[in-house]
């Protein structure tokens, strides 16, 4: 028997045909189609570079710096409280982006390529390689002199951008390949929150820093009490944030803290959960009786009936809690952050004034580059062959060393999380000109790694294989 949730059959010979989509959705739909690709976040940020570039070096170089150093200040009675706009963002979203960074670390080691010694030595093993000898390269240049302070810049990958490259070659690299870099990625950025955190970090004042670890243990006690809302959060989020940025801890730490708390589990047994959904769908259907073809007539039954009503209420509680809020949370967070909080970032980061005396040979820029491009590959590769070596860890079925080779060097795109690292490292007026040079250094190395890695992949189209 035919649903009476189905349209009726079209006649013999003749085609359904949906209803048109309406002029906003078609509209829309290129804009939906290209912020569905895997590359597209990294071609926004790449866009945000060129222009952050492009401004930076023009007659309105001027207007560029200004405007990120435009005070913006809130005010409430006789409180107010304010930061320039580069603060806000660099303090502020970018803890938006070290939250989501944090739903991934705590996704992967639950149930993905992290989720297991085993399975996670291999990644661990390389993302470590890839941190200690770019941070040594970094230093043969510059131990001793001003620039010391920045040995953690080249020690950063950028996922979004090494994912993206390597999504451009398409079914020319296996599946196993990809899934090695993003857990090297992650595993890469434990180490990078970890280096933020010890070495970057101010004078730490311990009463703020004792309010931030209580309500990091109110946000675990919420989890532990079944609290799902993020919302409730986000509540204890924000005064974790502030209570962070207070210790001298950099705040964007808070983020990846309050991540860990987010509850990881799911109300409903499977058998359950397709049992109400079935009684649910059951009784929209009995609620609407027969239903003539198109959306508009569909909505205004729906808005009449108040049974179906209830019934999709029902359904959408149940969905809901048949979902993790951690994955409801870091599904939400993934477009907001990818063309949003990182183009911005970029766009108030990657303004890098070319001439004016910084060259390619500034101990800071060659320091950065050798780390990024000479460090980077080598230190990923050793890694994982020293882990597979020691027994360790197992190379991935049909991914061979000329395919890790290749995405070591992948690997030596830093520049999101190299940039941020860089502006810990060289604070304020003084430190000015070396930002400037390990920016210059972090976008001439980015380019590098991404043109040869892509080049080396490309060119064996087996490469991920044998």
């Amino acid at each position: 028997m035919t649903s009476s949730l189905l349209p009726p059959p079209a006649a013999a010979g003749v085609p359904a045909e949906p209803p048109p989509a309406p002029l906003a959705e078609r509209l829309l739909a290129p804009f939906r189609r290209f912020a569905a690709l895997e590359a597209a976040g990294g071609l926004v940020l790449l866009a945000c570079t060129a222009v952050a570039l492009a401004w930076a070096n023009s007659p309105w170089a001027g207007a560029y710096h200004h405007l990120w150093e435009r005070r913006v200040a809130l005010t409430v009675g006789g409180w107010s409280a304010g930061a320039t706009l580069h603060h806000l963002i660099n303090d502020g979203l970018m803890a938006v982006f070290f939250f989501l960074v944090g739903l991934e670390i705590k996704r992967e080691v639950l149930v993905g390529a992290l989720g297991s010694a085993r399975r996670a030595a291999l990644p661990v093993a390389a993302a470590l390689g890839g941190m200690l000898v770019p941070a040594a390269a970094y230093a043969l240049v510059n131990a001793g002199g001003p620039g010391a302070a920045g040995w953690g810049v080249p020690m950063a990958t950028d996922i979004a951008f090494a994912l993206g490259v390597l999504a451009l070659l398409g079914d020319r690299v296996p599946v196993e390949l990809k899934v090695f870099l993003a857990a090297l990625a992650i595993a890469d950025d434990i180490g990078a929150v970890l280096v933020i955190a010890a070495f970057y970090a101010g004078g730490v004042a311990w009463g703020p820093l004792g309010l931030a670890a209580a309500l990091l243990a109110g946000a675990f006690a919420a989890n532990a009490a079944g609290v799902r809302r993020p919302w409730a959060y986000a509540l204890l989020g924000v005064p974790l944030w502030g209570a962070v940025l207070a210790s001298g801890v950099h705040a964007t730490v808070a983020g990846v803290l309050l991540a860990f708390a987010i509850p990881a589990r799911t109300r409903v047994d499977e058998p359950g959960f397709l049992a109400e959904a079935r009684r649910s769908l059951d009784d929209f259907d009995q609620a609407l009786g027969p239903v003539t073809p198109g959306a508009d007539q569909l909505a205004e039954r729906v808005l009449t009936n108040a049974a179906s009503q209830e019934a999709l209420h029902c359904l959408e509680e149940l969905t809901e809690a048949a979902q993790p809020p951690l994955h409801r949370i870091e599904h939400a967070l993934h477009g907001v952050v990818a063309f949003g909080v990182m183009p911005l970032f970029a766009l108030a980061n990657a303004g890098v004034t070319l001439g004016g005396g910084v060259g390619l040979t500034a101990p800071v820029t060659l320091g950065v580059v050798l780390g990024l491009v000479l460090g980077k590959p080598v230190g990923i590769t050793l890694g994982a062959w020293l882990a597979v070596r020691l027994g360790v860890a197992e190379r991935p079925a049909g991914v061979s060393w000329r395919a890790i080779h290749g995405v070591s060097w992948l690997g030596g795109i830093g520049f999101t999380m190299a940039l941020f690292v860089a502006g810990l490292a060289f604070p304020g007026p003084a430190g000015a000109a070396l930002l400037a040079e390990a920016k210059l250094g972090i976008l001439v190395a980015s380019l590098a790694a991404g043109v040869v890695g892509w080049a080396l992949l490309r060119g064996g189209s087996r490469a991920g294989r044998g």
